[in-house]
């Protein structure tokens, strides 16, 4: 998520609170598909006076197929294969389109592994983190699959 901390963090707790209401009530997981539109919902329920909060929701949807969801401050939100918020959004959507998507490129679209996937992610964030100030200084890549997480670590800045 990228704003402000205090409104992430409330809406962070307010999504935690709501999951253990459903997970007590169904003795079960919500489904990364209803929890993308828990979001929405709990986002537009606020729109009066928005969480200062721009979204990105990821999970693996009932399918094993990777389901990444874009958001803006009042809960529109939309499945996308690829997606970026923040002050460096505007450098890493376009090399994310062109190299992940494929988008207007003439080569063979072919299935990158997640190991490339990452490193291709790393140096789009290399490129962020040069081109724009408020760009931190460490990045923290979830490689989401249907057996787990994976958690790295990159650090952007060493200066």
């Amino acid at each position: 998520s990228a704003g402000c901390k205090t409104d992430i963090d409330q809406l962070r707790s307010v999504l935690d609170i709501n999951m253990k209401v459903y997970h007590h009530n169904h003795r079960k997981e919500m489904a990364t598909p209803s929890v993308a539109q828990m979001l929405g919902n709990t986002l537009y329920y606020k729109r009066f006076f928005p969480y200062y909060s721009f979204n990105v929701l990821a999970g693996v949807d009932s399918d094993g197929k990777g389901a990444v969801y874009s958001y803006d401050a009042i809960g529109s939100f939309e499945r996308t294969p690829v997606t970026a918020t923040g002050s460096g959004q505007s450098f890493l959507i376009p090399l994310l389109d062109n190299v992940i998507k494929h988008n207007n490129r003439n080569d063979e679209d072919r299935a990158l592994p997640a190991e490339e996937v990452v490193e291709i992610v790393k140096d789009a964030f290399v490129t962020a983190g040069e081109r724009d100030i408020y760009t931190g200084d460490m990045l923290e890549i979830m490689v989401i699959r249907a057996s787990g997480i994976t958690k790295i670590s990159f650090p952007l800045k060493a200066d």
